[in-house]
């Protein structure tokens, strides 16, 4: 009995150090955790400079990027997004969950609209977030310095020795200096929105 109860206490243990190792759930508007497959809008904690996410093409070819939709007549609650964990076993967006992002939408460019972070501009220094590439793995922690939430990414090493260090960063800072920063929107924190697609044709390009 004893040899039971002290099993029992080592898995009660174990369950609870993966609970606390795998951070609270992300929240939506409503207040229930970030789902698997479920579409979300993403609102920018600061409203009166741009809109909700949505498709851009920029200088009017592909790829597209992501953007936000300028604040203006009409609905500006942009496209929704898919988050899908990259833990086949997760459904709950927490804040320790690593994940891909996808518009759920369809693209005049391509038919792949997952967010992956573009080449560096070599006179910017900025990357911008594009689809239908190579898909980059995200992840969202709360910072109420900025807004409810943030979004950041950090690419994988698959040889450390090689890699160096990362290049990491948070989905949305404009830092860039260059001619087209006037034409940018800051983006630094997000709300989660429950909701059904909507169209919006006219965005300005979002980067980090």
């Amino acid at each position: 009995m004893l040899r039971l109860i002290t099993s029992l206490s080592f898995l009660c243990l174990m369950m609870a150090i993966s609970s606390m190792a795998q951070g609270p759930p992300v929240l939506d508007t409503d207040g229930n955790p970030l789902t698997r497959g479920v579409e979300y809008y993403v609102d920018p904690a600061i409203t009166d400079v741009a809109g909700g996410l949505t498709l851009v093409a920029r200088n009017g070819s592909c790829p597209s990027y992501v953007g936000q939709v300028p604040i203006g007549p009409g609905s500006v609650e942009g496209l929704p997004v898919i988050f899908t964990p990259s833990n086949p076993g997760d459904t709950i967006i927490t804040e320790t969950t690593e994940f891909t992002v996808a518009f759920s939408a369809s693209s005049t460019c391509v038919q792949n609209t997952t967010w992956g972070i573009g080449e560096e501009d070599p006179e910017t220094r900025r990357r911008f977030i594009v689809i239908g590439g190579e898909p980059t793995v995200f992840d969202i922690d709360s910072d109420q310095a900025v807004g409810p939430y943030t979004i950041g990414w950090c690419p994988a090493c698959l040889n450390p020795p090689l890699c160096g260090r990362p290049r990491c960063g948070l989905a949305g800072n404009d830092h860039g200096k260059g001619s087209e920063n006037k034409n940018k929107r800051q983006w630094q924190g997000a709300c989660f929105l429950p909701g059904m697609a909507i169209s919006v044709s006219v965005a300005q390009p979002w980067n980090r």
